[in-house]
């Protein structure tokens, strides 16, 4: 016989009490705000997504025109060798048509496409195909190198369905996340992972303005331009590069953040290219041994290693080993996350900038400048560093050295006894490389050596404008 053992009802009604004080403790939260907080069914979430963006992601056929050195130089050119072997005389170079493949997101109904620069760079045409089949050539509005991102155009006279943009600041690590592309060709592919990491950094540029997401979402080449979204179906990144030793998806993928591809999207739309804030400082990460030694009371932030002078840090009163903390307002937690908020701040507008200086907190304001204002005072400071002058090279310089249009620079004058003649290099010599970093023109140059610290030996390598041959030097700075 089962025993039952019943409650008082006295004990019945001290349960009751405790469960309706309970349930009046709970947060009053609308029904609509539990339904929408109600966890993603993930068998329908990544279907949805599909059907509601494929539409808008787009293939991208580019074709461009490369310059090879001829492979029988530099027997082809000299007569003893054409006579002996019977070859015929060739030319330096020749040209060869190439085709590339991408992916694109249509930004809006009159048919603004965001893509990466690697996937148009150097395009002669540009083919773009809808996923119902038409056909456009497009045109380039404009890219933007450092962060890889650019805008291109078809004309259509029917609108077209185009993506939402989240809000990438928001993405948390362990995130599932969608990726649709055209990788090596396959049309409407779509993959699915999770945010595996943020704010990657020096991945593609040590020196360029990166910001990633890290991604396990099977990326593979052809996928570049095309978006990562969240399970609503919003896109939070452009897919730009991959991790991989076989050149093909190895779980480490990476995609530029929403934010940062909205903001310069819209800046190509409406200018054509992308104007960046300048501080005109060095800046390195902080280690808890500095935050020590400068009794910053944190590891956390951007240490000034060096100011260029009469540039806008300079004027503002910043000064080697202050910590820059704060920027407008918001934490600065490295080197990197100080250089892309000023990159965005506004030409021309003042900026609050946190800094402590010997223990001490303290505000400086400081006024943004241009690109036509950093270009001017790197130029002055790298000629006075390195007691010389360069130029940009002409096409006869181009064409006996083998170079691309804004590679290199040439020595164009030289002080007596000033650091470059010091170091063996004459007027005509081709600059190359800065300390393993390749030189893009004037500009380029500059900006790698201008806003260096005095007294520093750096490693350059350049042509000897009398024989051709390459070597490296070393040069130390005034």
């Amino acid at each position: 016989m089962q025993r039952v053992h019943s409650r008082s009802p006295r004990r019945n009604k001290k349960i009751f009490l405790l469960l309706s004080w309970w349930v009046l403790s709970l947060p009053l939260v609308p029904f609509s705000s539990r339904a929408a907080e109600k966890p993603e069914d993930l068998t329908t979430a990544i279907v949805r997504v599909a059907k509601a963006t494929v539409p808008a992601v787009v293939h991208i056929e580019v074709t461009e025109r490369t310059e090879f050195v001829h492979p029988l130089l530099p027997f082809g050119t000299e007569p003893f060798f054409r006579r002996f072997f019977g070859l015929p005389k060739v030319p330096r170079k020749f040209k060869q048509e190439m085709t590339a493949l991408g992916s694109g997101m249509i930004l809006d109904a009159q048919g603004h496409i965001l893509t990466n620069h690697h996937v148009v760079s150097g395009a002669t045409r540009i083919r773009v195909l809808l996923s119902d089949g038409s056909e456009f050539s497009a045109k380039v509005v404009g890219t933007d190198p450092k962060t890889d991102l650019a805008v291109i155009r078809i004309a259509t006279k029917e609108p077209l369905q185009h993506v939402r943009f989240g809000d990438s600041d928001k993405v948390e690590v362990g995130e599932w996340v969608v990726a649709i592309g055209h990788p090596r060709g396959l049309d409407e592919t779509v993959t699915q992972g999770i945010i595996s990491a943020k704010h990657r950094r020096g991945v593609t540029d040590p020196g360029g303005y990166e910001d990633f997401l890290q991604t396990d979402a099977a990326i593979n080449p052809g996928n570049s331009g095309g978006p990562l979204l969240n399970l609503r179906g919003e896109v939070i990144g452009v897919n730009a590069a991959i991790s991989s030793e076989s050149g093909g998806f190895e779980g480490i993928g990476f995609t530029i953040p929403s934010n940062i591809a909205l903001h310069v999207a819209k800046t190509l739309i409406e200018h054509g290219k992308v104007e960046r804030g300048w501080l005109g400082v060095t800046v390195q990460d902080m280690t808890p041994g500095t935050g020590e030694k400068l009794r910053a009371g944190t590891s956390k932030g951007a240490l000034v290693a060096n100011v260029v002078p009469d540039g806008p840090a300079a004027r503002s009163g910043l000064r080697p080993n202050d910590v820059v903390v704060a920027y407008n307002g918001k934490k600065v937690s490295d080197a990197a996350a100080l250089q892309n908020d000023v990159a965005a701040s506004p030409i021309g507008r003042d900026a609050q900038i946190t800094i402590v200086r010997e223990g001490k907190r303290q505000d400086l304001a400081v006024r943004i400048g241009s690109p036509k204002d950093e270009i001017k005072v790197l130029s002055a400071s790298a000629g006075a560093l390195l007691g010389g002058e360069v130029r940009a090279l002409t096409g006869n310089e181009r064409e006996k050295y083998g170079l691309e249009k804004g590679q290199g620079v040439v020595v164009s004058s030289l002080e007596s006894k000033g650091p470059l003649e010091k170091s063996g290099l004459e007027v005509g010599d081709v600059i190359l490389e800065v300390n393993g970093q390749t030189v893009g023109g004037v500009e380029g140059f500059v900006e790698l050596v201008g806003s260096m610290p005095h007294h520093r030996k750096i490693a350059l390598v350049a042509y000897d404008h009398r024989t051709g041959d390459t070597a490296s030097v070393i040069v130390v700075l005034r």
